[in-house]
């Protein structure tokens, strides 16, 4: 990576998990300052580097960062963008560029933690300010407490305390474009967008989702979003991921059209500060008892379900979905995650760390909860004792197989798989399992 002299530039703005230029906290907080706002955006080689070379995300990312250097080339600004680690390079920027100031958003998953305090370290000996903002959730860390000042870990009177708070100022826009003058101008020396390549990742041709809420999806979206046949959610998993798309901008959609939605998203926000609150939760069971159970963690079993290939044709169809374009329906999920935990009893961790490869919209608190839900060792999780038939959820939400149909075509046939575990059996292995590890009568 190289860095040139160019113009002196006062302030620096990290794009990060928002990417976008409309409604975003930070920029516009260092936009609204009125001096030149360099944009940067870092392809942070801690992250990348474990990811396989054909990985979608990096691929959106890309095109996304494609997208938002043009915008700011039409306003005759550049955004600058390097590959390598955050640290070293905000090091190198801030030794060869007069910056008085960096702004981002936050960020509450370890990793980016442990990594901004100490840029935060190093840009405090050098007196240069970082300023942090809320961006990607509409409450976060500790702003929605019972009426003990406790985080909440059932998710019902937190949804509850989470809508009594919301007033308009939580979903008002933030109006960056008034500021659009004060990005910095592009100068003749800059630092380009690294090509996919030049990082050690290939093209790949996966289709990613429209950022265009469908309103019409959003406003059935009750009736319609537990049947994996049908088009009935609105696929913007992935642009709240990583930015694309304001939840500001989606939650007042919600609010107005749909309060089923709305719950998904207040999920989104729940999960997130349980992660904040409880960061074991990362790597061990939330309800600590759970770490007590003694998994099979057949390999061979794994495997078989990875692929698809359990016998069970909503397993594999959602399975098969996932490998194929990076999506599963979340019905679907949660029967999948369910299966692997309490069918085969595998660690819900492995199941956990597939998805995290394989998602678009991987999300580490959003995936740790639904794993963790799965499994019955998280917050409000599903009793141990719950443990889906996968015959009844095809009967109740695939009747007709279209679904199974389009992603396990042998299915009916003698080429299909039979079940690599009986039902019954199963469920009373994981019965006694979790009885033993828990202690129950």
């Amino acid at each position: 990576m190289y860095l040139y002299k160019i113009k002196p530039i006062m302030i620096a703005f990290w794009f990060r998990r928002d990417l976008r230029i409309e409604d975003n906290a930070a920029l516009y907080h260092a936009l609204k300052t009125g001096q030149e706002v360099m944009p940067v955006f870092i392809f942070d080689s801690y992250i990348l580097d474990k990811l396989p070379r054909n990985d979608g995300r990096v691929q959106f990312i890309h095109n996304v960062i494609a997208d938002l250097s043009e915008k700011l080339a039409e306003m005759g600004s550049h955004l600058q963008a390097f590959y390598g680690n955050p640290v070293t390079i905000w090091q190198q920027i801030a030794a060869k560029m007069p910056i008085t100031a960096l702004y981002t958003n936050h960020d509450y998953e370890p990793y980016p933690q442990q990594r901004d305090a100490e840029i935060a370290g190093f840009l405090a000996e050098k007196n240069i300010t970082f300023h942090t903002y809320k961006d990607h959730v509409i409450f976060e860390k500790a702003e929605i407490l019972s009426n003990e000042g406790k985080p909440y870990t059932v998710f019902t009177p937190y949804s509850r305390k989470w809508k009594a708070s919301l007033n308009d100022a939580h979903l008002e826009s933030y109006p960056t474009e008034k500021y659009f003058s004060h990005f910095a101008p592009k100068n003749a020396s800059f630092a380009s967008i690294p090509s996919l390549a030049e990082m050690g990742f290939e093209q790949t041709n996966m289709p990613f989702p429209s950022l265009i809420p469908d309103e019409k999806i959003i406003r059935k979206y009750h009736e319609t979003r537990d049947f994996p046949a049908q088009k009935g959610t609105t696929r913007l998993g992935l642009h709240l991921r990583f930015g694309t798309i304001s939840i500001r901008k989606l939650a007042k959609i919600a609010l107005s059209q749909n309060e089923t939605y709305l719950n998904e998203l207040i999920w989104r926000d729940f999960y997130a500060q349980v992660l904040w609150n409880f960061p074991h939760v990362v790597g061990n069971a939330f309800k600590k008892e759970y770490d007590k159970i003694e998994w099979e963690n057949d390999k061979e079993m794994f495997q078989k379900w990875s692929e698809g290939k359990t016998g069970y044709p909503l397993v594999d169809a959602g399975m098969r979905e996932l490998n194929s374009t990076g999506y599963m329906h979340n019905r679907v999920r949660m029967l999948v995650a369910s299966f692997l935990c309490k069918h085969l009893l595998i660690d819900w961790r492995w199941g956990e760390a597939y998805f995290a490869e394989k998602l678009l919209d991987f999300e580490l608190a959003s995936n740790n909860g639904g794993w963790q839900w799965a499994a019955g060792s998280g917050c409000d999780a599903a009793p141990y004792f719950r443990i889906f038939s996968p015959e009844a959820q095809v009967e109740k939400f695939d009747k007709q197989f279209q679904y199974v149909r389009k992603w396990v075509p042998e299915y009916g046939t003698p080429a299909y798989t039979r079940p690599i575990v009986e039902h019954k059996w199963a469920r009373e292995r994981c019965l006694a399992t979790y009885k033993k590890a828990l202690k129950m009568d």
